[in-house]
């Protein structure tokens, strides 16, 4: 299928061919009929991709921020490496569509193939044939709304938002500041409420418009007219609320709206405009600012958006997908006219001249229109059926020397892109084979920059693929088990980033497969025990003869709101997710598995201490914290035994002190936590049909002990692990 999309490093625009998204449970498959350009918010995405490299960092300080203690925390290459992978990608544009549904996902049972629906969401209903929308994300299409005026559904339910925000009453006055497309619904629901409407904007045309969509008054913001007008809708009190719909660096907007607005008034921010608030004009009338957030209540919750679990209307009478469904509503019983913000409709394929036609002026438009070609029939699509076989995998055979070993890769993110594939992209003797991601355009972008043979959303084929012979898992953590069960059961060898399961069930599912298949083809990401670092400080320690007392700090710092690490509900514990990492380093470097687990946390936060014992005695006290200072370094770690100190700093310094003393480079060097050597072994192994780099019985004891830190911070005493059989 095609899509539209820019690369925010270059700037160039363009309609690329992209796999089709796979119908998932939970939401419904869309083929486009129209979607709509925002011509404020996807216009100044386009400006900014259009900038030089110090433009865009000024544009976006707070990924500056971002960048700076990545910098910090991972070192300057892998900063580097995963900031131009994001830069030098193709990213969607569109979020405001209609369509019909094509497929249907299990549990949806309030549209069908066929009908058609009205679809948000800058993830979901972007500027493509076909997209994958979640249930709280698309509203179905009264009958008789015309599909290119349900696809202004989205713009629509963000005008209805900020209106809500103001709390408007029958016989208020109104000013809107900025007639754009958000500006003109505004002035329309306003009307449709019973408020009386005033206008600001320096376009003529633009207020002339707002006055024939219902209007009392409009004109140029500077204007002693507007001013004289406000006065005599309000008898000299002014207005009750004011709308801010402009955009622009200039600060005339929140002025106005102090010297415009009654005592105690409202002023609510729906555009994204400079908000350098006048503090006397504000304090002096008591004021009342109020952002907008976008569509409305379950925007940003990937519970509501993603999951699709619904706010009571009880506690939240209007929600994302009752505002879409509202206005949908309006439009069609003709309260609100969106016919005369059309400009122009332009030809799907004709995309990239449009928005450049927009960029430079040439085309002067309020709101755009995608028209998508018409297809035929509107049947259910069907996958075809892969059968899965249960293979009886005992050991792959060695290969010859000169035949690659062929890889598939489930999942793109940032991980996989920044620490995994670089590694593997050119590499002699390794072809990157297929790239599986739910969303179309994460795998063309991972065909386009590591050059996979293939990039599709279809994971049954490549599984049913036997020119595959190892299957990498690089998605969240609440499908890695899922996913490497039905890998191994293919017959594929498998790497799988931590954590292999976040429930002993996931663990056990996995083992069964083990068993049932034979094949025990698998590695879990633990990368740390090849950093060569810290091989080489093991290496100068030496054997030891005594019991071994071990502390592990791990700073692992706060995470940023929103973030999927804090959806525990789902995605396991912060800790499950990544405690692997340190407990098998732990058990590495003791030469053994853990036998026990005490853990215990502070209240108030998310830090934890995790005692580990093992056989000989050895003790090893992981501090995984997350209230320490953000510039302090992440992983230091200190082995002592036998009169002997091991130390690391953070995968930059080693030393070991004893009857002779070693201490690494004190130049600065990158970290390397020890992916390359990894991946180097991972692959050796499947060339060769030796033993994976770490046995299973280490993989399921680490995955065991990490799983125990739960039940023990539950149950507030040890809890003993049983042997890995």
């Amino acid at each position: 299928m095609k899509q539209v999309v820019q690369n925010y490093k270059s700037g160039e625009l363009a309609v690329l061919d992209v796999p089709v998204p796979g119908c998932k449970p939970g939401g419904v498959l869309v083929r486009s009929a129209f979607s709509l350009i925002s011509t404020g918010t996807e216009l100044m995405k386009v400006s900014e991709a259009g900038m030089s490299m110090l433009g865009k960092a000024r544009s976006r300080p707070d990924q500056v921020a971002k960048v700076m203690q990545s910098v910090a925390t991972n070192g300057v290459p892998a900063t580097y490496r995963k900031v131009m992978g994001k830069l030098d990608s193709y990213t969607p544009l569109g979020y405001s569509l209609c369509g019909v549904v094509e497929q249907v996902g299990t549990g949806i049972d309030d549209v069908k193939v066929g009908d058609f629906v009205a679809c948000a969401g800058n993830e979901h209903a972007l500027h493509a044939e076909l997209n994958w929308v979640p249930r709280n994300l698309y509203a179905p299409v009264p009958d008789g709304l015309a599909p290119r005026h349900a696809a202004f559904g989205t713009v629509g339910s963000i005008a209805m938002q900020g209106v809500r925000r103001g709390e408007p009453q029958l016989g208020d006055v109104a000013l809107v500041i900025g007639l754009g497309l958000i500006g003109q619904l505004v002035v329309q629901l306003l009307g449709a409420s019973g408020v009386r409407v005033v206008g600001v904007d320096p376009d003529p045309a633009r207020c002339e418009l707002a006055e024939r969509l219902g209007a009392a008054a409009c004109g140029d913001p500077a204007s002693a007219a507007m001013e004289a007008a406000v006065a005599e809708l309000t008898d000299g009190h002014g207005v009750d609320q004011v709308y801010l719909a402009a955009g622009g660096g200039s600060n005339q907007p929140v002025e106005l709206a102090a010297r415009l607005c009654r005592d105690r008034g409202r002023v609510v921010d729906i555009g994204k405009c400079r908000l350098d608030l006048p503090w006397n004009a504000y304090y002096e009338k008591e004021l009342d600012v109020r952002f907008s957030r976008s569509y409305g209540p379950g925007r940003y919750d990937p519970e509501y958006e993603l999951q699709g679990r619904d706010y009571p209307i009880g506690y939240v009478r209007w929600t994302e997908r009752r505002n879409l469904a509202c206005f949908l509503d309006l439009v069609a019983r003709g309260r609100v006219d969106v016919e005369p913000l059309v400009s122009h409709v332009a030809a799907f394929d004709d995309a990239v001249e449009t928005y450049r036609r927009l960029e430079d002026g040439a085309l002067k438009a309020v709101a755009v229109l995608f028209r998508y070609p018409e297809h035929p029939g509107t049947g259910e699509v069907e996958a075809p059926a892969v059968a899965v076989p249960a293979v009886q995998v005992r050991r792959s055979p060695a290969r010859s020397a000169t035949t690659p070993v062929r890889l598939a890769f489930v999942g793109a993110g940032n991980y996989a892109t920044s620490m995994l594939l670089p590694h593997l992209a050119g590499r002699d003797g390794v072809e990157l084979s297929a790239v599986v991601t739910t969303t179309a355009l994460s795998a063309a972008n991972a065909q386009r920059t590591f050059g996979f043979a293939e990039a599709t959303t279809d994971l049954d084929a490549v599984l049913g693929d036997k020119a595959i012979d190892a299957v990498f898992v690089v998605t969240r953590h609440s499908s890695h088990a899922e996913l490497t069960r039905q890998a191994l059961l293919a017959g594929k060898a498998v790497f799988v980033e931590k954590p292999l399961a976040l429930t002993e069930d996931e663990l056990a599912g996995v083992l069964a497969a083990v068993a049932e298949s034979g094949n025990d083809r698998l590695q879990v990401g633990f990368n740390r025990r090849f950093a060569p670092l810290l091989t080489e400080a093991k290496r100068r320690f030496g054997t030891r003869t005594g019991p071994a007392s071990l502390r592990y700090l791990v700073n692992a710092g706060r995470l940023q709101h929103g973030s999927w690490y804090l959806r525990q509900g789902t995605e396991g514990s912060r800790f499950e997710g990544e405690g692997g990492h340190f407990i098998d380093t732990a058990s590495w470097l003791l030469g053994a598995d853990p036998v026990s687990v005490y853990a215990v946390a502070p209240s108030g936060n998310e830090d934890l201490q995790v005692v580990l014992r093992y056989p000989d005695g050895s003790l090893a006290t992981l501090s995984y914290v997350t209230t320490g200072a953000p510039g302090f370094p992440k992983e230091t770690l200190d082995l002592v035994a036998d009169g002997k100190v091991l130390r690391l700093d953070d995968f930059v310094r080693a030393s070991v002190h004893g009857p002779e003393k070693w201490v690494s480079s004190r130049l600065p060097k990158a970290r390397d936590k020890g992916q390359n050597a990894e991946l180097a072994a991972f692959v050796k192994a499947v060339r060769t049909g030796g033993p994976m780099p770490v046995p299973l019985e280490s993989l399921v004891a680490t995955t065991t002990a990490t799983l125990a830190v739960r039940a023990g911070l539950v149950g507030g005493a040890p809890v003993t692990l049983a042997r890995a059989r």
